[in-house]
């Protein structure tokens, strides 16, 4: 959730797709060593490593329901639906950049395909990611070539009128994040409405491939004993020096090209977007086996204890976080994302970092769950006899 922070901050400041270029909307050579930073550790990575944890916890939620007689499957897909109502909420109440929907969307079909033994498991997601991530960057490649050529001032007359007509779709897009940005709380909410009222489906429809494989490698993991201490620590230290150091090198090397070419807008959303699953999903595993070598001596400091108490609390800090920001750069707060520049963000991702971090351990001691963590528990079992 901390490393998260780190890509949301900069759709809570400004528009949706700031999010891909230090260029865009405007360009802002002061922001570019933090967006570099960001894209090389933390954009996607994060995500994946997020989506990872969510397949294996649904697993561990099914037993645990079992556990106490119930129908785990059921349980699960009830658990879901409210995750889903969750995320629709999120939307149109507070951010566009919301993912919990999605999550319910996928998680639904990865319980369908739950039963398949480790190897199917992860023969399918690579299967998906994979080939999504070829066919989805083969695609982009046309409109690369023409996006290049412009730039360059080259290019025919076609390639120049469908470049104009993207600068024009920006500008529109732009335009309408800055009225959901600069409005209050009830304004946003009836122009997200309005305006974009199918965005949460479209989202789910455009990360499935990434989103759906990723949960069943997490259920892998979990079978595979990788969260439990099946994995040797010999196993655990090559996973996370091939995951980052291959995972690193090819992200590394897809920066330097576009920021040698000025971060070219379709050459950006492809590499977000479709290039670099595979990649996300070396570095994810590499930092999870990092960390998970690195736990035993975590858990008996404050730090590991502040971070386990605020992963417990993360649909909590998630959801805070989004409303901690938003009151800061929101028309609905104080609406500093047209006062401040870019270069600013990094201070107000230390600061949510500090919120994440700061109440959990105290809440925890007092209340066993999260505020937001033991609502969605009373309501996945509302009705049923526990």
């Amino acid at each position: 959730m901390l490393g998260i922070l780190t890509i949301n901050v900069t759709g809570f400041w400004g528009p949706g797709i700031a999010a891909y270029s230090p260029d865009l909307p405007t360009p802002d050579p002061t922001s570019a060593p933090w967006f570099a930073l960001s894209f090389l550790l933390f954009e996607g990575k994060m995500r994946a490593l997020f989506t990872l944890l969510f397949g294996a916890s649904m697993l561990l939620f099914i037993a645990a329901a079992e556990r106490r007689g119930a129908d785990g499957t059921v349980m699960q897909a009830r658990r879901l639906v409210w995750l889903a109502l969750f995320g629709l909420a999120h939307y149109f109440l507070l951010w566009w950049g919301d993912i919990l929907f999605p999550y319910a969307l996928c998680g639904a079909l990865a319980l369908l395909a739950r039963r398949l033994p480790v190897a199917g498991l992860v023969a399918a997601a690579l299967m998906i990611l994979a080939g999504s991530s070829a066919l989805d960057g083969a695609l982009a490649i046309p409109g690369m070539a023409d996006e290049l050529a412009v730039m360059h001032g080259q290019g025919d007359e076609a390639a120049r009128k469908a470049e104009a007509d993207m600068a024009l779709r920006f500008a529109d897009s732009v335009a309408a994040d800055r009225r959901i940005l600069d409005a209050g709380l009830v304004e946003a909410t009836v122009l997200r409405a309005r305006t974009d009222p199918l965005l949460p489906l479209r989202t789910a429809l455009m990360t499935l491939t990434e989103t759906l494989p990723l949960m069943l490698v997490g259920m892998a993991l979990l079978r595979s004993g990788f969260f439990t201490g099946g994995w040797s620590a010999r196993t655990l230290r090559r996973v996370a020096a091939l995951g980052i150091g291959l995972g690193g090198a090819v992200t590394a090397a897809l920066w330097y090209w576009l920021a040698a070419n000025g971060y070219p807008p379709r050459a950006m959303f492809a590499a977000i977007d479709a290039w670099t699953r595979l990649p996300h999903l070396a570095m994810a595993l590499g930092y999870a086996s990092a960390f998970l070598l690195a736990w035993p001596w975590l858990a008996a400091r404050g730090i590991g204890k502040a971070l386990g108490a605020a992963g417990r609390c993360a649909f909590t800090n998630y959801l805070g976080t989004t409303v901690l920001m938003g009151a800061i750069f929101s028309g609905w707060g104080l609406g500093l994302g047209d006062e401040l520049p870019r270069v600013w963000l990094p201070a107000f991702v230390l600061l949510g970092w500090a919120a994440m971090l700061a109440w959990p351990r105290w809440w925890l001691a007092r209340f066993g769950q999260g505020p937001l963590e033991a609502l969605w528990r009373r309501l996945t079992w509302w009705g049923m006899e526990r």
